[in-house]
């Protein structure tokens, strides 16, 4: 069912794309069982893109509740090459202030409850993740963003996106603690994405849209929801005019990706070995190795 080779996770702030055309809604059911929402398939620009809400068109899920797997398995069995994912996020350094927009290029996992594999069940893979986005993506993203020179937005490109569990924000302690590891940003959601998209042979970059210092900053106050909100109306603008940008590069030179060969080496179980019912499930992922 290949319908876009595109795909948009929109985060906190993100629920819909205005300038989508041709819309309709699509539900999916995946061996992971069911995605965020329905899919909302569409057109920008004459570009066919899928979009999910990643937290429900309700933000109705937590972060430790998400679906992962669904979510990116269903984007695999629409065809999706290329992912962006849109993030609200913490800062972590003075430089990149809110309203600012990060392009992360490595990731640290301080999630607990989440499972981020398809594989088990009788077949063992372990994917190269040194470097978790792919950085050809990536630059489409960051160059669409900088051509854009949006007002009160700064480019920081690179950088790492620290994914803690929630759903409280950080103590200061922990806050501090990330930044003494040379952290740009923190949030909850993007590094299972990651993984997970790696997995299923999908190039991956993620758009990190900063709401507020977390709480490590001694002349900000500690952050609020309140806080944050306050500033996701205004990401979510930049963000769609961002995307839409980056869509229309995407369409014209789609680059080339690691991600799209991830799986080449990966796989250790012998196939005689693998049951049938687990490649049936996995399918999807292993057919062009089977």
């Amino acid at each position: 069912m290949a319908e876009a080779r595109i795909g948009i996770i929109g985060g906190s702030g993100l629920y819909k794309m205005d300038a989508l055309q041709n819309v309709r809604e699509v539900e999916i059911q995946t061996p992971f069982g069911s995605p965020s929402d329905a899919f909302i398939l569409g057109t920008l620009d004459n570009t066919p893109v899928a979009f999910l809400a990643r937290h429900g068109r309700n933000h109705a899920l937590l972060p430790s509740e998400l679906p992962f797997r669904a979510n990116i398995y269903a984007m695999k069995q629409l065809g999706v090459e290329y992912l962006i994912s849109a993030s609200a996020v913490g800062s972590l350094k003075a430089e990149a202030k809110p309203l600012d927009m990060v392009v992360p290029d490595q990731f640290i996992d301080r999630t607990k409850n989440r499972i981020s594999t398809f594989f088990g069940d009788g077949i063992v893979a372990h994917i190269a993740f040194g470097d978790p986005v792919c950085n050809n993506l990536a630059g489409v993203l960051a160059s669409a963003i900088a051509d854009l020179n949006l007002p009160d937005v700064t480019l920081h490109r690179g950088g790492t996106y620290v994914c803690m569990e929630g759903p409280a924000f950080s103590t200061k302690a922990e806050s501090n603690l990330y930044r003494s590891w040379d952290a740009t940003v923190i949030g909850m959601t993007n590094l299972p994405e990651a993984k997970l998209a790696r997995e299923a042979e999908i190039a991956y970059a993620t758009l990190a849209l900063v709401t507020d210092y977390d709480c490590w900053h001694p002349e900000h106050d500690s952050v609020t929801v309140d806080m944050v909100v306050a500033n996701l109306q205004r990401n979510g603008i930049n963000a769609q005019k961002v995307i839409r940008e980056t869509v229309k590069r995407l369409s014209a030179n789609p680059p080339t990706s690691d991600a799209h060969s991830a799986l080449k080496y990966a796989i250790l179980t012998p196939w005689d070995k693998i049951t049938a019912a687990t490649k049936e499930k996995m399918g999807l992922l292993l057919q062009k190795y089977l």
